[in-house]
């Protein structure tokens, strides 16, 4: 008798097709590429606040009252890579030098937006699946340095799926540059 694991071999997954394996993967690469592009869209998010005069019975008030309203909008003079209430938390770390901060507040956006639609097109997706698991790394030293366990804790869990989904990559039946 014969030692046998139970895990399929290279050759068992090109022969047959595992479809739970293939599920599994769509679904880790659909829900990490989407968390990317979303946070990614989400670094040019703002407010446009506006106000008026209240009316009444149809007419202007004489008393001076305004309504407020604050919209969201999207475009690229609200673009902020690192979120402004931590931008000057991170300033102020001996640890993270202002050029390397100023660099990745540019770069976050960006980076997240492409590799989670390289991700979602199936372009490179082994790199893509590194990219993005070492984007979730570098985002985690700045937590790590600003005492935000629960940041922490939810960007391990990202980092996980990260590395589940490399796991799963023999699965990946819609790829360009399969390779990759």
């Amino acid at each position: 008798m014969g030692y046998h694991s139970g895990m399929k071999d290279a050759s068992d997954l090109n022969s047959k097709p595992d479809l739970g394996g293939v599920f599994g993967f769509w679904v880790l690469r659909l829900w990490l590429a989407v968390r990317a592009v979303v946070t990614g869209i989400e670094k040019y998010s703002g407010s446009r606040s506006s106000s008026e005069a209240v009316t009444i019975d149809g007419a202007p008030n004489t008393y001076g009252l305004t309504a407020s309203q604050s919209d969201k909008v999207y475009g690229l003079e609200h673009y902020h890579g690192v979120p402004e209430t931590l931008a000057q938390r991170f300033a102020d770390e001996p640890l993270i030098p202002g050029a390397m901060l100023s660099l990745f507040d540019k770069v976050l956006g960006p980076a997240l937006i492409v590799l989670g639609l390289m991700l979602l097109v199936g372009l490179a997706t082994r790199i893509s699946l590194l990219g993005m698991g070492l984007v979730y790394v570098a985002l985690t030293v700045g937590l790590i340095l600003l005492k935000q366990d629960a940041g922490v804790a939810w960007l391990g869990v990202h980092v996980g799926l990260v590395a589940l989904a490399l796991n799963y990559v023999p699965h990946n039946r819609l790829a360009i540059l399969k390779k990759w």
